[in-house]
């Protein structure tokens, strides 16, 4: 999003602003943007949370303000993305502004990727998590994912070395004096025929004795459409960006006239 330089509602500065000079004014200019910015941003992290059931904080600390300088009179305020394991915001927020089908997760390409994800279809966690899966904000924990995905040997080629050998696999069936043995397995539900078409397609867990505690982990769910539920041009209007914009922008040029 962008905030463009108006000058309407300065004439009760009209005074101070000639007392100024060029490199002054621009300053003033630059310094009002920059404080509608960071207003803009403050109602942006509201309405992310206010929006999304659980935002993670990476998602709602995501935005950004690119300031303004007295050299470049322009402000924007957008998710940014400052690299490492997470997702791009851009990628994640994209189909809740515009509507659409999300993008996959890097763990979705994997399971897909190892012919484990049917074609069509994202991944979900299931209304009650599995024990120990979940961060609470409706996503699996990295640490469960990356097991999970390293237990199905699906890490790619530059990854190889993190899927599971056949010693730590067995680890996981015996279990911990923290955490029960279990085994996973994939069921494909009607998609497919098998011993497990009756349960819903996904990705679940066997525990217990003889493996007869069966709970999913993972669910395979059909990639949906989003509406468009986070607009950048209301997240301005409920801002106030226009107004707020002249009035700081008086206000920063009495302050640069020594008012």
């Amino acid at each position: 999003m962008r905030l463009d330089l108006k000058l309407e509602g300065i004439d009760a500065v009209r005074e101070q602003l000639v007392r100024l000079s060029g490199k002054e004014a621009r300053a003033a200019y630059a310094a009002a943007l920059n404080d509608t910015g960071f207003q803009v941003r403050r109602v942006m992290r509201n309405e992310i949370r206010t929006v999304f059931d659980r935002p993670t904080p990476y998602v709602a600390n995501s935005v950004y303000v690119r300031q303004a300088t007295a050299e470049r009179l322009s402000v924007a305020i957008e998710p940014t993305y400052y690299g490492g394991k997470g997702i791009d915001p851009q990628q994640i927020l994209q189909a809740q502004e515009f509507g659409g089908t999300r993008r996959d997760k890097r763990s979705e390409v994997a399971l897909r990727r190892a012919g484990i994800l049917p074609a069509g279809y994202q991944t979900a966690i299931p209304r009650t998590p599995y024990p120990g899966s979940d961060d609470g904000r409706g996503n699996l924990r990295g640490s469960f994912l990356v097991q999970l995905i390293s237990y199905f040997q699906a890490f790619g080629q530059q990854g190889y070395r993190a899927n599971m050998t056949a010693r730590r696999r067995a680890n996981v069936h015996r279990g911990t004096a923290k955490n029960a043995g279990r085994r996973y397995f994939v069921a494909y539900g009607r998609l497919r025929s098998g011993p497990t078409a009756h349960l819903a397609p996904g990705i679940w867990a066997a525990s217990g004795t003889h493996g007869t505690d069966v709970r999913p982990v993972l669910m395979f769910v059909r990639a949906g459409s989003y509406r468009s539920r986070l607009s950048m041009e209301a997240i301005a209007d409920k801002a106030g960006a226009d107004e707020y914009l002249q009035r700081r922008l008086r206000f920063r040029i009495r302050q640069a006239a020594g008012e």
